[in-house]
């Protein structure tokens, strides 16, 4: 099996640590006056979403995680869990709401996403970073509310509630950031 050396370190790999895949979130080179260089590691569960901090000294290495990455298209949602369809092999996976650490407000049906299996069993899927949505209600905006970037709540087609800047009205579509779920742009038709 594959493993990443401590000079191999970087945020974003995926790692297998007591039989657990976890990938790193962060990765910090510490040389001290004297003796071994250290790695500062946090790790995030892939299966459990628990945060791990941990050192390694320079030359120590860890195993690969058996962890894929693949493309997966968002087909529909069944009570509380979301099922997606292999691009490839049209096999199905269903993925609980509790693993979906919020994107479920971004999904609409047919929407390309990335699926991460262990073992073959869906852990966690991350959407496209950036989507377009539809305004489906904000409030009017208050007249001279322009000196300032005012914003307001609007909520979108997927249910989502989003903060967006005042001039944004019912039926714009916007673009939203994924990863942080902020207003982006308004989408010129």
């Amino acid at each position: 099996m594959a493993s990443y050396n401590t000079s191999e370190f970087k945020k974003g790999i995926k790692v297998q640590i007591d039989g657990e895949p976890y990938k790193m979130i962060e990765c910090n080179f510490v040389k001290p006056g004297k003796g071994n260089a250290l790695y500062k590691c946090r790790l995030r569960s892939l299966i459990r979403g628990t945060i791990l901090d941990r050192t390694y000294r320079g030359g120590e290495s860890l195993e690969a995680a058996d962890v894929e990455d693949t493309d997966v298209q968002f087909s529909y949602r069944q009570a509380d869990s979301f099922v997606f369809m292999d691009n490839t092999t049209f096999e199905q996976y269903e993925l609980p709401i509790d693993q979906m650490d919020g994107a479920e407000d971004y999904l609409r049906e047919g929407m390309k996403c990335q699926m991460t299996l262990y073992n073959g069993a869906p852990i966690s899927m991350s959407p496209p970073n950036q989507v377009e949505l539809t305004v489906e209600y904000c409030e009017p905006s208050a007249r001279g509310d322009t000196a300032t970037n005012v914003t307001k709540p609007a909520k979108v087609d997927t249910g989502a509630e989003i903060q967006v800047p005042a001039f944004v009205g019912i039926g714009d579509v916007i673009k939203v950031d994924t990863r942080t779920g902020e207003y982006v742009e308004r989408v010129r038709k």
